[in-house]
């Protein structure tokens, strides 16, 4: 069964969500971070993305204490992101509990080093952001989508994947906040090309329907929230694919 995975962005202390990665669009919800992950726990929910838009935007971490509190009083798994570009932020990552990190700008800028983490920490424990701005382009977008890089999205996984890279979220920016359905042409391009890669689908889930095709597609887990934070997909819609551990 497909994993599903919340995502929670934090922007000076508040849940927030863009479409298609557009600062200008940022729409702040009335959602304690803190409260809704309970929420979440509560309904069978297991693993969180928990995106930290102010160190994206900085270039370093800046909100380990969210991670810190929820590591304290939840049994989440904490999937962070956000800024990471260091061994240290790695490391701090999972002394505040984090149990995974995933990582994007680093991946393009200094590509041995994010490599290096996938043998020094562990394949299990990091996963690739590999987002980019249009399907038929498929050109990576890094900094918090707000950068473009000369690199082709195949190109770049192959290199990850080739030094033992297992898990890659990846992410259609077109459709990200727009409720209009993932394209599912995409991943399945994706894991036809890549086999052996667990891929986290990531944008413009609409609901129950989509997280189902791709279920049957053979992905590994969904990453959903604008259709979750505007009331289109509820807690109780998702719990036919939660089994409680």
């Amino acid at each position: 069964m497909i994993q599903i995975i919340p995502s929670i962005a934090i922007r000076k202390g508040k849940v927030v969500k863009m479409r298609k990665g557009d600062p200008a669009s940022e729409k702040a919800y009335d959602e304690n971070p803190l409260d809704l992950v309970k929420r979440f726990e509560s309904h069978g929910i297991e693993v969180i993305h928990l995106v930290d838009l102010d160190g994206a935007e900085k270039g370093s971490p800046k909100n380990f204490h969210v991670v810190e509190a929820i590591a304290n009083h939840t049994d989440l798994k904490i999937d962070f992101t956000g800024g990471i570009s260091t061994d240290g932020d790695v490391s701090s990552a999972y002394e505040h509990g984090a149990d995974y990190i995933t990582a994007s700008s680093i991946a393009v800028t200094n590509p041995e080093l994010f490599a290096s983490w996938i043998i020094s920490f562990g394949r299990e424990k990091i996963t690739l952001s590999a987002d980019v701005t249009d399907v038929t382009s498929k050109q990576v977008a890094f900094r918090g989508w707000q950068k473009k890089a000369e690199l082709s999205l195949f190109d770049h996984l192959r290199f990850f994947y080739e030094r033992g890279l297992k898990y890659a979220k990846c992410t259609d920016i077109s459709r990200d906040g727009t409720m209009e359905g993932p394209d599912f042409s995409f991943y399945k391009e994706i894991l036809s090309t890549f086999p052996d890669l667990k891929v986290l689908a990531s944008g413009g889930i609409r609901g129950t329907d989509d997280i189902k095709r791709l279920n049957d597609m053979g992905l590994f887990a969904v990453i959903f929230g604008k259709s979750f934070y505007e009331g289109q997909l509820s807690l109780k819609d998702l719990e036919q694919f939660l089994v409680k551990s």
